[in-house]
C-alpha cells in the first residue's frame, strides 16, 4: 500500500508540471503521452485492487504486490525526471540538439511501464484469489481468474480487443504512439524557423548557424544528402572546450558546449568515403545505442568531429570496479537481467537497420546510472559499431582483457575466418556472431568474471579450444533459467542461437517471474518448471509475426508477457496428467529427460501433534519412492488425523517439488558443488 500511495504523489507531481504543458518546448506530445498511460495505469491499478482486494487485509494477503509496485513506482519517477527534463527551458540550444531526435519516452519509460504492468495486474488476482472469508466467493474468483489464460486468448487481436484496456494498450494508446515522436519533430522545426523560444525577433550570427544545423537534420523533404555541416559551427563556439580525454591516446573526449558536456569523437584522415556510414548513424535513434547527435567535417583539414550523448563509463570498468576481492557477484540477479535487456533490445534495434556490431563486449557497452538510482540499476548502450576503417586510428589502449584478448568475444565462425584471412581481413559479421558475442557478456554480467580467465591457455591455443567447443563453466548455483539462455546464445551452431528479439522476450518474462518471486537470492530460492527458451521455441512457430527481422511495436509487449504465461500455465497443468513411459520421454522435466515424480492431494495442515515416526520406517518410505523412475500419484490411505509424514518431494534429478503459496509448482535448487572450470559442448548438451 505504501508504494501505491508514493505512486499517487508522482502522479500528483507530474500533473502539477504539465499545467505548463504548453509551454514545453521539446518533445510536448510524448511528454503528454507519457503522463496519460502514467495516469490510466495508476487508475486501472486502483480499480483492480479495488474490485479483487479487501483493505483488511493488506498486511496479510498482499504481500505478493510489494515488489511488482516497488517497481512500477520506479518507473513512474523515471518518466517524472524525463517531464522534468522537457520542461527545463535552460540552454535551449543544447537541449535541442540532444533531444530533436529522442525517443526516449516511448522506447524507453512506456517500454518499461508495459513490461512491469503485467506482473503488477496477475499480482492482483493471485491476492485476489485468496482475498476475503467466504470460501465460495474465493473458489469463484479461482475460477474466474483461470478461465482467463485459456488458448481463445492467444491471438493479439482478441487480446488486444479483450484486455486492452487492462493492460493500458487501448486503440487509442497504439495510435498516439506511432504519431507523437512525428508531430514532435513537426513542432521543433516550425520553433526553430527564425525566433528563439523566449519570443526574441532575430537570432545572433552563430544561433543563425545552430538553427541551420538542427532545421537540416529535422526537415524530412530537405535531408543532410550525404554532407555534415562545417567544423567552423562547433568550435567557433564561445564556450566551446576540451575538459579531458575519454582513455589513453584515444579519438574520444568530454567536450563542453553550448552550456552541456558532451562526449566528442573526433579522427583525421579520409573522411568523404565515410560520409554516407555517418549520414546513416546520425539518422539511428534508440534509448539502448549511442546516438549521434551531429557530425561536422574540415575538408582542408580532413578532420571529423562526431558530437554524442556523454555516458558515465563502459562495462568493463564499472565491472572492476564494483567486483572486489570480497564481492564475487557484480550485480543482483534483476538488476543483471535488466542490463541484460538492454543490451538485446540495443542489438535488436541494430540489426533490424541491417547493422551487425561484429565487436561486442563489455568495453563496448557504456553505463550511466538511472535517474533513480535504486538498488544499483543502471542505463545501458551499445556502442562501437559502424565506421570500423576509423577503430584502429588513435584508438585507445587498454589494460583489460577484452583488448588484449579480443578473441574471447568472438563467435568460432569468426575465429575460423581470422585464421583463413588473417587478422586484417575484411570479416563480414553475421547477427548471430553477435548473439555468441552477447551470451560471453552475460556471463560476465552474471559472474563477475571475465570468460576463460581461469584458463592457463592463452593465445591460438585458447582460440583452437573455443573452436572446438570449449565455453565457460557456470558456478553450480547459477539459476538455470539463466543460463539456459546464455548457453543457447553460444552454441557452436550458428542456427541453434536464438535471434535478439527473442531473447528480449525471454528476458522480458524472466524479469516477470523474478518480480513475482523476489525471494530468488535465498538458498532454496524457487526456480521455473518450464524452461522460457522451450516457450519461445513453440511460440515462434504459431505466431508468424515474432519471426520477423523488425521489432515488434511496444504495444505489443504486454501480449508477448501473456501469452508465455499462458502457455506456461497450459504446461504446469499438464505435468500431473502425463502418463509415464518405460524410456521417461514423456515427462516433463527440469533435469535432462527424467521425469517429475508428482504426488497429488497435499496433506492437509497439520492442527495437532503427530506422533513420532521412526527413522528407519521413514527411509524404507524414501527408498521405495526413489525406485519409482516414472510420474506417479502417490496417496496415503487412513484418515487425515491418523495420516503418517511423508518425505520431501523430490524429483528424479534431486530437487525438492513444492507448491509455492501463490500456488505455482517450484523445484529447489540443491546445494552447489562445483565452482570453477570450463565446459565443451558435450557436457553442456
Amino acid at each position: 500500500m505504501e508504494q501505491f500511495r508514493q505512486m499517487g504523489e508522482v502522479l500528483g507531481s507530474l500533473k502539477a508540471f504539465m499545467v505548463f504543458r504548453e509551454d514545453i518546448q521539446i518533445n510536448q506530445r510524448q511528454c503528454c503521452l507519457l503522463l496519460d498511460v502514467l495516469d490510466l495505469a495508476y487508475h486501472t491499478v486502483a480499480e483492480e485492487m479495488k474490485q479483487n482486494l479487501r483493505l483488511d487485509e493488506k498486511h496479510t494477503k498482499w504481500k505478493i504486490l510489494e515488489q511488482p509496485l516497488r517497481e512500477l513506482h520506479g518507473v513512474f519517477k523515471e518518466g517524472e525526471h524525463y517531464v522534468r527534463q522537457c520542461l527545463d527551458t535552460k540552454e535551449w540550444w543544447a537541449k535541442a540538439i540532444i533531444f530533436y531526435q529522442n525517443t526516449d519516452s516511448v522506447e524507453f519509460h512506456i517500454h518499461n511501464l508495459l513490461c512491469c504492468f503485467p506482473v503488477v495486474i496477475e499480482a492482483i488476482e493471485i491476492a485476489g484469489e485468496n482475498s476475503g472469508w467466504d470460501q465460495d466467493e474465493i473458489q469463484k474468483k479461482r475460477v474466474l481468474f483461470s478461465t482467463k489464460y485459456q488458448k481463445e486468448w492467444q491471438d493479439p487481436k482478441l487480446f488486444q480487443w479483450r484486455f486492452g484496456k487492462q493492460y493500458l494498450i487501448s486503440k487509442d494508446f497504439c495510435s498516439r504512439v506511432d504519431e507523437v515522436w512525428r508531430e514532435d519533430r513537426w513542432i521543433l522545426l516550425n520553433k526553430i524557423q527564425g525566433k528563439r523560444p523566449s519570443g526574441s525577433v532575430s537570432l545572433t550570427k552563430y544561433e543563425q548557424r545552430l538553427r541551420d544545423l538542427l532545421f537540416k537534420n529535422l526537415d524530412v523533404s530537405q535531408p543532410l544528402n550525404g554532407k555534415l555541416l562545417p567544423s567552423s559551427i562547433l568550435l567557433g563556439s564561445k564556450d566551446y572546450q576540451v575538459r579531458r580525454r575519454l582513455g589513453s591516446g584515444s579519438q574520444y573526449k568530454e567536450i563542453m558546449w553550448l552550456g552541456e558536456s558532451f562526449a566528442l569523437r573526433h579522427f583525421y584522415g579520409e573522411i568523404e568515403p565515410l560520409v554516407p556510414e555517418i549520414s546513416q548513424l546520425l539518422s539511428l535513434s534508440h534509448p539502448n545505442i549511442m546516438r549521434l547527435l551531429c557530425g561536422f567535417i574540415d575538408e582542408e583539414k580532413r578532420e571529423c568531429f562526431l558530437v554524442m550523448e556523454l555516458m558515465y563509463k563502459d562495462l568493463c570498468s564499472h565491472l572492476k570496479e564494483i567486483c572486489g576481492p570480497r564481492r564475487r557477484l557484480p550485480f543482483s540477479l534483476p538488476v543483471a537481467v535488466d542490463l541484460m535487456l538492454q543490451v538485446a533490445r540495443g542489438m535488436e534495434y541494430l540489426h533490424s537497420k541491417k547493422i551487425y556490431h561484429g565487436d561486442l563486449n563489455p568495453s563496448n557497452i557504456l553505463v550511466k546510472a538511472r535517474s533513480i538510482s535504486t538498488e544499483g540499476y543502471l542505463h545501458a548502450k551499445v556502442s562501437g559499431f559502424g565506421l570500423s576503417s576509423t577503430k584502429n586510428l588513435n584508438q585507445k589502449t587498454s589494460p583489460n582483457q577484452a583488448v588484449n584478448l579480443p578473441f574471447i568475444w568472438h563467435a568460432p565462425e569468426v575465429l575460423a575466418d581470422q585464421e583463413q584471412l588473417g587478422k586484417t581481413g575484411n570479416f563480414k559479421y553475421t547477427e548471430k556472431a553477435d548473439v555468441y558475442s552477447f551470451g560471453m557478456v552475460c556471463f560476465e554480467l552474471l559472474t563477475g568474471k571475465v570468460p576463460f580467465e581461469d584458463s592457463h591457455l592463452q593465445g591460438d591455443k585458447m582460440s583452437r579450444n573455443i573452436r572446438a567447443g570449449e565455453r565457460p563453466l557456470f558456478p553450480s548455483n547459477s539459476p538455470k533459467y539463466i543460463t539456459n539462455l546464455t548457453k543457447k546464445c553460444w552454441h557452436t551452431d550458428p542456427n541453434q542461437r536464438p535471434s535478439f528479439s527473442s531473447i528480449c522476450r525471454i528476458l522480458r518474462y524472466t524479469k516477470w517471474f523474478l518480480a513475482m518471486n523476489p525471494d530468488h537470492s535465498q538458498p532454496d530460492a524457487p526456480v521455473p518448471l518450464v524452461d522460457f527458451c522451450d516457450i519461445e521455441a513453440g511460440l515462434l512457430k504459431t505466431i508468424p509475426s515474432w519471426r520477423s527481422s523488425d521489432p515488434l511495436p511496444i504495444s505489443d509487449i504486454p501480449f508477448q508477457i501473456f501469452v508465455y504465461r499462458a502457455v506456461e500455465k497450459e504446461k504446469l497443468h499438464a505435468i500431473p496428467k502425463q502418463k509415464s513411459s518405460e524410456s521417461g520421454s514423456d515427462g516433463y522435466s527440469t533435469c535432462g529427460d527424467e521425469p517429475l515424480t508428482i504426488i497429488d492431494d497435499p496433506p492437509p495442515p497439520m492442527t495437532e501433534k503427530k506422533p513420532s515416526v521412526s527413522s528407519e520406517t521413514t527411509s524404507k518410505k524414501i527408498s521405495v519412492l526413489k525406485k519409482s523412475s516414472s510420474v506417479k500419484v502417490i496417496k496415503q490411505t487412513g484418515t487425515p488425523k491418523g495420516q503418517l509424514l511423508r518425505p520431501p518431494l523430490m524429483s528424479p534429478c534431486g530437487r525438492t517439488i513444492r507448491l509455492s503459496s501463490e500456488g505455482h509448482l517450484v523445484a529447489m535448487i540443491p546445494k552447489p558443488r562445483r565452482t570453477r572450470g570450463h565446459a565443451s559442448d558435450s557436457e553442456l548438451s
